[in-house]
């Protein structure tokens, strides 16, 4: 992944290496070893709590639900770093590397809690068939003003606003890409560095909203890697023009929630597309969004982990609420851009930005695997003159999603049954220690007059 120069452009002082792992909500944790001394990371000698994967969002170990920690007296895992992932880190000293890795027992065996193993469990699933998901990903997100520890709210960038006011809709719109434009040069600059394959960037519907397309990877893992490493650009370059960058999926009422779309397509050991048409009927295509359809609301918590993941599924917005599919229509669950050729491939729409890239995936190819194994009907096609009726639809309750996850054969069986287990119940008490808050809604609603 790195580009052949390993040496970022920063401030001065120590070099160093940090040795990431990434948590159950997309977070990085790790350490920081003296360049130096960076032996040990090679050698497989960098050492965490096994536990440090199962932090929910407020970072608690839960051990009175996982019983994973104090109570079997939080053993260390082993940190394997994948070598492939080995980028610099323009933001930190110069000569400075940052490289994921993978959470071990001593045995050898990957940790059931680890996301980079856990996807790579489907990938495997996929070779025993002689077949590689190729992927890509879409990222947007939000540049927000610094004062938002102060007030408590994030505010669009001054350069946004008139008189403290967003200018509107930016969609496309260049003016609002020139006004941070240092920024977004700084955010390719790091892109760059990292060796990332990052295309397009585009201003989104919100105000400080941008999108960033990331390049098709005949490696679904590298894919993930790429997805995690450009919300870490984004929010390093956001901290070096003293703004702030965030993938909420909902982070302002009144405006565009933020998605993470995926593109997938499926070659075979001659490299050719599965899941071309070939200018006939698509069956394979359409088996495939059959079975992503069929598992979608078993994966909800997973392309909505945040109980703010659930704002952002609204009618009328293009953020899917129902079990759709459709050549080209971007009001669907599940696109298909091409049908034809080798760019013949679906883009799955529902996931916001929050969502932890290496679940995403899993969740999606373990839903086209279904449409493999099975000849699937997804049912009728959504056009720009016909919406079906009587659709099954998303949930909008973070606690149905959480109950739906816990319950279902197919995260069983994708997952496995102790990491289901593990992350329904963390986000069981997520989601009820959201229904216990009283919010600044139910003051300012009832308060006054009940």
């Amino acid at each position: 992944m790195a580009s052949d120069n390993m040496h970022g452009k920063a401030a001065g002082g120590d070099p160093r290496i940090e040795i990431l792992l990434v948590g159950m909500n997309g977070d990085l944790r790790g350490k920081q070893i003296p360049l130096d001394a960076q032996k040990k990371v090679w050698a497989g000698e960098v050492r965490l709590p096994s536990s440090t994967q199962s932090l929910d969002i407020w970072g608690d170990d839960n051990d009175d639900i996982t019983g994973l920690s104090l109570s079997v007296g939080d053993p260390d895992g082993q940190c394997i770093p994948d070598r492939r992932s080995l980028t610099p880190m323009p933001w930190a000293p110069e000569g400075s590397i940052q490289v994921l890795a993978t959470m071990h027992e001593f045995d050898g065996t990957p940790s059931f809690m680890d996301p980079r193993a856990i996807l790579q469990s489907v990938l495997d699933r996929y070779a025993a068939r002689g077949l590689t998901p190729v992927v890509a990903t879409e990222l947007e997100f939000y540049v927000v003003a610094p004062d938002w520890r102060e007030t408590g709210r994030p505010t669009p960038p001054a350069s946004l606003t008139y008189q403290g006011d967003p200018n509107g809709f930016q969609l496309y719109d260049m003016s609002a890409v020139d006004a941070l434009d240092d920024y977004l040069q700084t955010v390719r600059a790091y892109a760059r560095a990292q060796g990332l394959p990052a295309d397009a960037t585009t201003a989104e519907f919100g105000p400080g909203q941008f999108e960033i397309n990331l390049l098709h990877r005949a490696d679904a893992l590298a894919a993930a890697d790429d997805c995690i490493y450009l919300k870490r650009i984004v929010e390093q370059a956001a901290r070096k023009h003293g703004l702030k960058s965030t993938c909420m999926a909902k982070p302002y009422s009144d405006h565009a929630g933020s998605g993470l779309h995926v593109h997938a397509s499926i070659v075979d050991r001659e490299g050719r597309n599965i899941l071309d048409a070939n200018g006939g009927e698509a069956t394979k295509l359409k088996s495939v969004c059959a079975g992503m359809l069929r598992s979608m609301r078993d994966a909800q918590l997973v392309f909505a982990p945040f109980a703010n993941s659930y704002r952002r599924f609204q009618p009328g917005s293009f953020a899917p609420v129902d079990l759709t599919w459709g050549y080209g229509h971007r009001g669907t669950a599940i696109r298909i851009p091409d049908r034809n050729g080798p760019a013949a491939r679906i883009e799955h729409r529902v996931a916001g930005a929050d969502a932890n890239p290496y679940l995403l995936l899993a969740a999606i190819l373990g839903g086209m695997l279904l449409g493999l194994d099975n000849e699937l009907d997804p049912g009728e096609e959504t056009t720009p003159s016909h919406v079906p009726e009587n659709t099954t639809k998303l949930t909008h309750d973070f606690l149905t999603a959480v109950e739906t996850f816990r319950a279902s054969p197919f995260i069983a069986d994708v997952f496995g049954e102790a990491y289901q287990k593990l992350y329904g119940d963390t986000k069981r008490k997520e989601a009820i220690t959201h229904l216990r808050t009283v919010s600044d809604f139910d003051y300012r609603t009832y308060l006054p007059r009940i």
